[in-house]
């Protein structure tokens, strides 16, 4: 398959010194977790397609924004100009360093330093990206293209920084930048397999692909992203951060789901490709 899929927001290894520099408990700080999700996805390997996890947690180092989306609120000493400070992510408390989890609970006690913000990125997010970089131009270079699944979990309701803040969330949301991060025949394919396995599904609404999507999806070189977000009151307990018997279905649809999408996808992929490269 020239698919690899990629969970960036599903690690779940604390650092103790983040602990101990954090002023929440360290329930509170997984609430921004996208809990198991390389669980859901773990039969793409059987499939013959790589599924990059990051273990480090999201709250501590977000691969899914721009390498240096920071908050000068949040430092003690200047930043220097290549950092990008004006993003909305930044403005929501959820640049690549967040100030804040998902309930709006400011994360640090004291403020940080650049320089050991900076250790984090050179040494976490670099080889993430590096790794993920790999994996697409190893599957471009053997069918002629690559596909990205970014794969997320979402809560069941819209928190209250959210467009659709109190409502109730469809099963599963596809993001494909309104229809510019990958051929459009990939977003119908997902949408037709998971429809038919039993899910709702919408897209781009409330979300429609973060940086990971934005940035590696060039369909017109053969390069396509595709975010996948998942209501997690299919497969876990929200509040406790605890698998459900549910999990075991979403696995094994979400293998189906990859299988098919794959079987699918192929001609249209190869086809797009070849226009492009006319």
């Amino acid at each position: 398959m020239p698919f690899v899929f990629s969970s960036p927001h599903s690690g779940r290894v604390y650092p103790p010194e983040f602990i101990a520099a954090s002023k929440l408990d360290p329930l509170t700080l997984r609430r921004s977790e996208d809990s198991f999700v390389e669980e859901i996805f773990q039969g793409a390997a059987s499939l013959g397609a790589p599924l990059l996890h990051a273990h480090f947690p999201r709250a501590y180092l977000d691969v899914n924004r721009e390498p240096y989306e920071l908050d000068p609120a949040m430092f003690a000493d200047p930043l220097p100009p290549h950092v990008n400070s004006r993003s909305l992510r930044v403005a929501g408390g959820l640049g690549t360093v967040a100030r804040i989890v998902t309930e709006q609970a400011e994360i640090y006690r004291q403020p940080l330093t650049f320089a050991e913000v900076d250790r984090r990125i050179r040494l976490l997010y670099m080889p993430f990206h590096d790794t993920l970089r790999d994996l697409l131009q190893n599957a471009y270079s053997h069918f002629g293209c690559a596909v990205l699944v970014d794969c997320h979990s979402m809560p069941s309701v819209g928190g209250p920084m959210d467009g659709d803040q109190g409502t109730n969330r469809p099963d599963i949301v596809l993001g494909d930048r309104y229809g510019t991060s990958c051929a459009p025949e990939l977003t119908d394919t997902a949408e037709e397999i998971l429809t038919r396995l039993g899910y709702s599904v919408m897209r781009n609404n409330p979300y429609a692909g973060g940086f990971n999507t934005e940035h590696y999806g060039r369909p017109a070189r053969g390069l396509h992203a595709l975010q996948i977000e998942i209501n997690r009151s299919l497969y876990m307990d929200e509040a406790r951060l605890r698998r459900l018997r549910g999990l075991k279905r979403l696995r094994g649809d979400m293998t189906t789901f990859m299988r098919e999408l794959g079987a699918a996808s192929a001609d249209f992929l190869l086809g797009a490709r070849g226009e492009a490269a006319s």
